[in-house]
């Protein structure tokens, strides 16, 4: 009604609000309230709520909320259900605190808080994490005197399962038994799953046999369940056994045709996954898009692409027109294995195709080029996005930022990271442990202690990958303390720390000569049942070697292998260059022997490690063995170990061949040192070569280069 007696008919603005909602023309809706408010109107009852709820769904809590507070200040009474429908809407989009401020205003207010409202937050809450609230509320509720009904029932014992709470779910699972004569269905399926993704399968087949014995016939929901629960651990023929099973209870539907065909196109198991394709058709269920786009996405994702390339192309024949996420698979996995031109060629062809470009699809080109060494191409891919105007999402940004930085552009990553905002997004925990990682790794590990400040203050819940950046970033930085600050951290915070926290750390431990502390470390890792990888192994043996403490890093390679672990290049690189400098060189010979035999191929460094010490012990010739061997294996010498040869095999008279690798070194570009050129020198004048040895010092003369401590002979 207007202030001057005329309005817009109730029925007429409530027609009008619930036109506009469904034309989805949602803002137009929003100002048409406006607009009537604005004339004094005063909205249909039906308008406000047709236009939360359809804003709520829309996922636009906050302007629903906007028009709650209207509806409150034109004076109508807002039900229970209109809260409901906001906590949950709120509660959706991660807005804990709000959600809750409005489930305390229908507490203070003459509204009584139903079980409708209290199931809506149990389940809220329980899917944001906020497992202790979502308990609260189921406790709250019986203390209000409501009963909890099926849907209180299942929603906690989800929310219990979902957080690894199994024996709280088990014992309120058990307590709902008592209560009702008549099982629920659909709580017996959410313990299902429970135990399912819990790997306690024995006791999810009990259950099914408790529901039978119960009167029940188990429903297709109830071994679809413990279908995809096998499916995620992997257990493809205990699913297959199952699959056979259920026809006797239930009749198979697209949904667990489909469950069968992911695992085994996962598997590899092609061959299988089309019997199962023909006995769905068989079944009058035939293969839908989804059907389609699972198996391209499994088979691209087991390296099977010429199937997937099938798949695809057949889609049409069989009524399904591939769709964007049919080629967006098919393209991450020609991009994942090398072929990203190809990958490319069907980029364009599905534009062609009248479909839309997503982030999704940007995100696996760019990562693709970039791993395959073609950045400029993954630049170029990132302008295209731009040009064709569609809107990077934050996952896109992140993976690009990422990219950026492992190809060694560390300022365009620092950019990246600062343009997020102006994209109308914030940084979220993973852009902020890209950019410690990526400096980290450039050698400027020294700001992670401010990247870290500002994550504090931005109040984000760091998950362990982040945590270990900033471990890593501590520990690179020569800050090993703060590294074991944050250790402490992620315990007091529940955050369980990963064999990457603790090899960090010992890594650092070992590189300051803190061994005793690394291997407390590396102790307190295995007590925990932590699975430590070689890398961690590595970092000990190479600390105790660089101490001389070889015996120590003997019984640690020893403990390595009897877990299972191969040594890397790494590993055996660092016992053979503590027994290089231990002088222990025949010990090294029989290391590098070992190495040989468990098939880890020797690199450039290997080779420099010993020369280095057969020379050091004056074993030139056998040095010059391994210098040979190094060039057949297409190794190329650094520059330690040309001056190294060059030095060794001149003090030993063999100034010919010593001469030809000088040559050598500076044609490709090498600088002598002032030693190189005095071990020369020395050689020549002792083989009576007088004038090369002159030309040589003339030469040592000449290069700016070189320092001018050249060799002066005695006096007398």
């Amino acid at each position: 009604m207007a202030v001057l007696g005329y309005g817009l008919p109730n029925q007429a603005c409530a027609d009008l609000a619930a036109a506009l909602v469904r034309a989805r023309r949602l803002d137009d809706a929003v100002l048409a309230v406006a607009v009537m408010r604005r004339l004094k109107f005063r909205p249909a009852f039906s308008a406000y709520t047709v236009l939360i709820g359809a804003l709520a769904e829309a996922r636009r809590p906050e302007r629903a909320l906007e028009l709650l507070r209207q509806m409150q200040e034109v004076g109508y009474e807002v039900g229970v259900h209109l809260f409901t429908t906001l906590v949950r809407a709120l509660a959706r989009e991660g807005q804990v605190a709000d959600a809750l401020a409005l489930v305390d205003e229908v507490k203070g207010s003459c509204l009584e808080p139903d079980i409708v409202l209290y199931n809506v937050c149990i389940d809220c809450f329980g899917k944001a994490g906020n497992v202790d609230m979502a308990c609260k509320f189921f406790h709250e509720l019986k203390a209000q005197g409501l009963k909890p009904d099926d849907v209180s029932y299942t929603s906690m014992i989800w929310v219990l399962c979902k957080a690894g709470r199994l024996g709280e779910a088990e014992e309120l699972f058990a307590q709902m038994e008592a209560e009702r004569s008549v099982p629920c269905a659909y709580a017996y399926n959410t313990m299902i799953m429970g135990y399912g993704s819990a790997g306690r399968f024995e006791d999810a087949y009990k259950l099914l046999e408790r529901l039978r014995e119960r009167g029940c016939i188990p429903s297709v929901v109830s071994f679809n369940s413990i279908l995809t629960c096998l499916g995620k651990k992997r257990k493809v023929d205990e699913a297959l056994s199952l699959f056979e099973v259920m026809k006797k209870d239930a009749e198979p539907n697209s949904s667990t045709y489909n469950i069968i065909i992911d695992m085994l196109c996962l598997g590899g198991r092609v061959e299988e996954a089309y019997r199962i394709l023909d006995e769905m058709e068989h079944a009058s269920l035939f293969p839908n898009l989804l059907t389609v786009n699972i198996m391209v996405d499994r088979l691209c994702k087991a390296r099977k692409l010429e199937e997937a390339y099938k798949i695809f192309e057949s889609a049409s024949q069989r009524g399904c027109n591939p769709d964007c996420v049919t080629y967006c698979s098919l393209i991450d996995g020609l991009g994942k294995k090398g072929q990203v031109d190809e990958a490319y060629r069907l980029f364009e062809k599905m534009l062609d195709a009248g479909h839309n470009a997503n982030p999704v699809v940007y995100t696996s080109l760019i990562r693709n080029f970039f791993i395959h060494g073609r950045k400029e191409d993954g630049h170029k891919v990132f302008k295209e996005l731009i040009r064709r105007g569609c809107k990077p999402d934050l996952t896109l940004l992140n993976t690009y930022m990422d990219c950026v930085f492992k190809a060694g552009e560390v300022e365009k990553g620092r950019m990246i990271f600062e343009d997020i905002r102006s994209y109308g997004f914030l940084p979220d925990v993973r852009s902020y442990s890209i950019l410690i990682h990526g400096l980290t790794k450039a050698g400027q590990a020294r700001e992670t202690s401010n990247i870290f400040h500002a994550m504090k203050q931005q109040g984000f819940a760091l998950d362990a990958r982040a945590y270990n950046a900033v471990v890593d970033g501590f520990c690179k930085s020569g800050k090993v303390h703060k590294a074991y600050e944050i250790l402490e951290e992620m315990k007091e915070k529940c955050v369980q720390p990963t064999v990457a926290t603790y090899g960090a750390i010992v890594d650092g431990l070992a590189k300051i000569d803190r061994l005793d502390e690394a291997y407390m470390l590396f102790e307190e890792a295995k007590s925990k049942g932590i699975e430590l990888n070689v890398v961690l192994y590595s970092s000990l043996i190479d600390g105790f070697g660089k101490v001389g403490r070889i015996d120590e890093a003997y019984l640690i390679l020893e403990e390595m292998m009897k877990k299972g672990l191969t040594p890397n290049v790494y590993t055996w690189n660092s016992l053979l260059d503590a027994l290089v400098k231990a002088e222990e060189i025949n010990e090294a010979l029989v290391c590098f022997q070992s190495m040989k035999e468990m098939k880890c191929p020797p690199n450039t460094y290997t080779y420099s490690i010993l020369i280095n010490g057969l020379c050091r012990v004056q074993k030139y010739n056998k040095a010059f063995v391994f210098w040979q061997d190094m060039q057949k294996q297409g190794l190329v010498p650094n520059v330690v170990t040309y001056t190294t040869m060059i030095s060794g095999l001149a003090k030993v008279g063999n100034i010919t061949d010593a001469y030809s690798l000088f040559e050598r070194f500076k044609a490709n570009g090498g600088i002598p040192d002032a030693a190189s050129f005095n071990a020369l020198i020395e050689g020549m004048s002792n083989a009576n070569r007088a004038m090369e040895a002159y030309q040589t010092t003339v030469y040592q003369l000449s290069s700016s280069s070189c320092s001018w401590n050249f060799l002066v002979p005695d006096e007398g």
